[in-house]
C-alpha cells in the first residue's frame, strides 16, 4: 500500500491561557520559587516577606539563608539592628538571584512597620536599592514595594525624584490610585482579591466574571489612568482564581501565583482581551 504524505502545512499547536495573556499584558511571577519563574518564563517577579520566608523553608534554598547569616556574622550588629540587617541582606540575595531569570524587574518590599513613616519608608528604600547596586544591579532593575498610605505615597514620590522606582502595594482604592499616579510613582498593585474576599464576607455571597467587586475597582482604575493619560502602570495583584485574572487580560501587568499560572497553563480555552487604552 502506498502512503500518502500530505502537502498541508501541520497546525500549529493551540496556545494554553497564560501564552495567549502574554500577548496583550506583562505576566509577573508573584513567588520566591527560582524552578517556578525558569517553568512559566515571566518577564518581571514581585516578592514578600511572606514569599521569601516561604522559600527558605525549602531545602533547595536553605543555603542561602546560611550564606547571609555567615557573611554578615561580623557585621557589628546586635539585637533587632543585626536582626534587620540579616533581612535585608536576604531579600537582596533572592532578588539578584531572580534577576538572573527574569530579563525585567524584580519587587522587593519595605518593612511593614514604616506604612505611615515617611523617613523610615525613604531610608529603608534607598538601603535596599544601595545593596542591590553593591551586586551591580541597576536600580532601573528593582521596584521597591511600599504601603499606600498617605506617608507610604509621600516617600514614593520623593523617591521616585532620586531615580527609585516604586510599586504601591496595598491599594484597594481609586483615591489611592490617583494619588498614587499624582506622585508619579512607576506601578500601582491594587489587590483583587483582598477586595473580593471583604464583599464576599460583608454580602455573604459569591461573585464571579465582571460582577466581581475586585476585578470592577482595577478595570475602574486601569481606565482612569488610560482615560487621563497617566503614566504609572496597572498591576492586578492578590488573585483567588483565574477567572478574575482573565476578566483582567489586557491590564499593563499582572502578577499571578505559581498555582494559577499552573492553572493558566493547562488550559487552551480562548482568551479575549478585556483591557486596553483605546477603550477609556
Amino acid at each position: 500500500m502506498r502512503t500518502v504524505i500530505s502537502d498541508k502545512p501541520r497546525t500549529e499547536a493551540k496556545r494554553n491561557q497564560l501564552e495567549q495573556i502574554k500577548k496583550f499584558t506583562t505576566v509577573v511571577a508573584d513567588t520566591g520559587d527560582f524552578e517556578t519563574i525558569r517553568e512559566f518564563k515571566p518577564k518581571d517577579a514581585t516578592t514578600n516577606p511572606s514569599l521569601i520566608y516561604a522559600a527558605t523553608q525549602k531545602e533547595n534554598y536553605y543555603h542561602f539563608l546560611e550564606e547571609v547569616l555567615v557573611n554578615r556574622r561580623n557585621s557589628g550588629l546586635s539585637g533587632a539592628s543585626q536582626i534587620e540587617d540579616i533581612i535585608d541582606h536576604l531579600l537582596v540575595k533572592f532578588g539578584c538571584a531572580i534577576l538572573e531569570i527574569v530579563p525585567g524587574r524584580v519587587s522587593t518590599e519595605t518593612d511593614a512597620r514604616f506604612s505611615f513613616d515617611v523617613e523610615g519608608s525613604i531610608k529603608k528604600a534607598r538601603r535596599l536599592v544601595k545593596l542591590y547596586e553593591e551586586q551591580g544591579i541597576g536600580r532601573e532593575r528593582v521596584l521597591i514595594k511600599i504601603a499606600s498610605t498617605w506617608e507610604g505615597i509621600l516617600a514614593a514620590e520623593q523617591l521616585q525624584k532620586e531615580g527609585i522606582k516604586c510599586n504601591m502595594t496595598l491599594l484597594f482604592s481609586l483615591a489611592q490610585a490617583v494619588r498614587s499616579a499624582e506622585a508619579k510613582v512607576q506601578l500601582i498593585s491594587p489587590f483583587v482579591g483582598r477586595i473580593y474576599d471583604w464583599f464576599k464576607a460583608a454580602n455573604k455571597r459569591d461573585y464571579s466574571g465582571a460582577e466581581d467587586p475586585g476585578v470592577q475597582s482595577v478595570q475602574e482604575m486601569y481606565m482612569y489612568y488610560k482615560k487621563f493619560g497617566c503614566e504609572t502602570e496597572v498591576m492586578g495583584a492578590s488573585f483567588r482564581n483565574i477567572g478574575q485574572i482573565l476578566e483582567l487580560a489586557g491590564c499593563d501587568l499582572l502578577t499571578i501565583s505559581p498555582e494559577l499560572m499552573k492553572q493558566l497553563s493547562e488550559s487552551h480555552e480562548p482568551v479575549e482581551r478585556k483591557l486596553s487604552p483605546e477603550k477609556a
